[in-house]
């Protein structure tokens, strides 16, 4: 069987798309797979890396804020989007796949709606509560909608054939207990902290944590606390811990920029403190973890804030927008948190809630309906 996947520019739309191969991979071990892609995205890298074939397509979105850089990308943007057509049709006739999935990103929209008008059974899976411009589009075309939550249905048209499948989360993230955990990390039993902005860092959360982390340590509270600050803390965090007096590492904490071990962190966190892609809260719901989230405002729709607001409404996240962020309000919350065991517990009881446990064998059962189709 042939299986055309289509989603790219973030990891919140590329690692969807290779969590779906590997659950058709293992129902059909001999699937073969084509991922269509931008050449100068992150998919570039990532799909080639996972073991996959990438088909290059040049899609581009367009910029909203006006300037002399955006017009520029806009004028490119059109003239990719000319192109584009054509490029996703002669990828779907050379590889004649049986089915064809999109996970979202620009790059998804000439691809699977090519698919769909050649006749191939398609489908799309939409991670986020509130749905990106492409997979809205793409929803009346296609077969089958996948969605991780059902606060995203509200937003297509109301006569979608939809499925609230859940997003796959990595398996290694659900063996390890938290003992085992804390003892790869050389941590002790103590209220831990994990808190991180992703691979980029977020200036708002490495702000915020260095005062958090200047006020635990000078309380001499039992606290352990793992903080990724990524690449836009690289010259400013280091220097500022230095500045206060907190090692990068120690019997209690660990700074480093990227968590490249982030299995082992969340597995030993008692509170998680991040932004709200739909990646890392679907991680958060699987492991029943409270969480303080601090959406990222500059994305499209504002999805993050819908996302984290899934978790704040059911309890199991306090969610605070960026604009409203102070260290003051922080610490209350974490020391109000520290204190008040019973209410963490109920937090990550009502995380847990949330977690589709099923979410592998509810995507196969639309792969499935697909193949029927076909």
């Amino acid at each position: 069987m042939k299986v055309l996947l289509a989603g790219g520019g973030t990891g919140g739309h590329i690692n969807p798309a290779l969590a779906i191969a590997g659950i058709i991979r293992t129902h059909i071990p001999d699937a073969e797979f084509l991922f269509a892609g931008t050449p100068g995205g992150m998919e570039a890298r990532l799909i080639p890396q996972a073991g996959y074939r990438l088909a290059p397509i040049k899609v581009a979105g367009f910029q909203r804020r006006l300037s002399v850089k955006n017009i520029g990308r806009n004028i490119r943007a059109v003239w990719y989007l000319a192109g584009s057509g054509a490029r996703a049709r002669q990828i779907v006739r050379e590889f004649a796949p049986d089915i064809a999935i999109g996970t979202g990103g620009y790059v998804a929209g000439p691809v699977i709606r090519a698919a769909a008008k050649m006749g191939v059974p398609s489908a799309i899976h939409e991670q986020n509560a509130y749905p990106g411009v492409t997979n809205k589009i793409l929803a009346k075309e296609v077969d089958h909608v996948m969605l991780t939550v059902k606060e995203a249905l509200p937003y297509f048209e109301k006569d979608i054939r939809y499925t609230v499948t859940g997003l796959p989360v990595r398996a290694e993230l659900l063996h390890k207990t938290r003992e085992q955990a804390r003892r790869e990390l050389g941590f002790d039993d103590a209220f831990t902290i994990l808190s991180f902005g992703g691979s980029l860092g977020a200036g708002c959360i490495n702000d915020t944590m260095a005062e958090v982390l200047r006020w635990h340590t000078s309380k001499g509270l039992a606290v352990n606390h793992i903080h990724g600050y990524g690449g836009m803390g690289k010259e400013t965090f280091p220097q500022k811990m230095d500045a206060y007096g907190i090692p990068l590492k120690s019997k209690c904490i660990r700074i480093t920029e990227y968590i490249n071990d982030m299995d082992t962190c969340m597995a030993a966190a008692d509170l998680v403190i991040c932004r709200s892609g739909a990646n890392a809260l679907a991680e958060l719901e699987a492991l029943g973890k409270p969480a303080i989230l601090i959406p990222s405002p500059v994305v499209a729709g504002n999805h993050q804030y819908h996302n984290a607001m899934v978790l704040g409404k059911a309890g199991a996240a306090q969610v605070i927008e960026q604009k409203d962020v102070t260290n003051e309000d922080m610490i209350s919350r974490i020391e109000a948190l520290y204190h008040d065991r019973p209410r963490l517990q109920s937090m990550a009881q009502n995380a847990a809630s949330l977690a589709v446990r099923d979410t592998d064998e509810r995507i196969w059962n639309v792969i499935e309906s697909l193949i029927r189709r076909k």
